[in-house]
């Protein structure tokens, strides 16, 4: 199903992304908020949304960014560990492909996101339209990595072809993630089959998680310069 709003032309496309996406946000909600400059706005809207409107919810956050953002606006916050489940999750995606596959982790939030997704009962990404490919790869995949080991990591995605590149901040030092590992980024270019890569990262010792996010969303609101398209996705079992 695909439904079209018209939109502010002042708004960027995230922001406008965004905002759609808090209105799938019901009052006594458990939500999980995820990471990113999309995500961003629609931590805003929901923050704004409680103000202004009463909203009461209860936030699931993704990374430690998005905790101190959520504290600012006064979200009342639980970890994953203290709900019984979260009721709906949005959140950003670096790549979704036409049958609904996503790449996350450019933020180096993937394995929190991912956790938080796991024990939703919905998850909605948010993006602009150029987010939206045929198939996944063009955006380097993240897989985190125990720093212990990470060399041999390295070596064995060499072998394969992968071009993996640790990931380093911008001064120049290998990054660490709000769970203490590393990210090596594959440059692939494109993922003929996402399903096989993904049981091969989750088998390799030394592998947290990888940034490769299959058949979990149920909706995805795209920004775009016609609108906000609200996509359906259809569920592979």
């Amino acid at each position: 199903m695909l439904k079209l709003k018209k939109v502010d032309a002042k708004m960027n496309l995230k922001q406008l992304a965004g905002i759609e996406a808090a209105k799938f946000v019901k009052d006594g909600m458990i939500v999980g908020l995820g990471t990113g400059s999309t995500a961003y706005y629609m931590v805003e809207e929901i923050g704004r949304r409680m103000r202004e409107e009463g909203l009461r919810i209860t936030g699931v956050t993704t990374s430690n960014a998005t905790k101190e953002q959520a504290e600012k606006l006064g979200i009342p916050l639980k970890s994953i560990d203290e709900v019984p489940v979260v009721d709906l999750t949005i959140d950003g995606a670096d790549e979704i492909s036409a049958d609904f596959q996503g790449i996350k982790g450019g933020g180096a939030a993937l394995l929190f996101e991912k956790i938080v997704a796991t024990y939703s009962k919905e998850t909605i990404w948010i993006v602009d339209s150029s987010k939206l490919v045929d198939k996944l790869g063009k955006f380097p995949l993240p897989v985190e990595v125990i720093p212990y080991g990470s060399q041999q990591l390295l070596h064995i995605f060499e072998e394969k072809g992968f071009q993996p590149v640790l990931r380093t901040d911008e001064n120049g030092e290998v990054l660490t993630t709000d769970g203490g590992h590393y990210i090596i980024d594959l440059h692939l270019e494109v993922i003929e089959q996402p399903e096989s890569l993904a049981t091969y990262l989750d088998e390799l010792v030394g592998v947290v998680e990888h940034g490769l996010f299959l058949n979990m969303v149920s909706k995805v609101v795209v920004g775009s310069e016609k609108g906000v398209e609200i996509l359906d996705a259809i569920r592979r079992k």
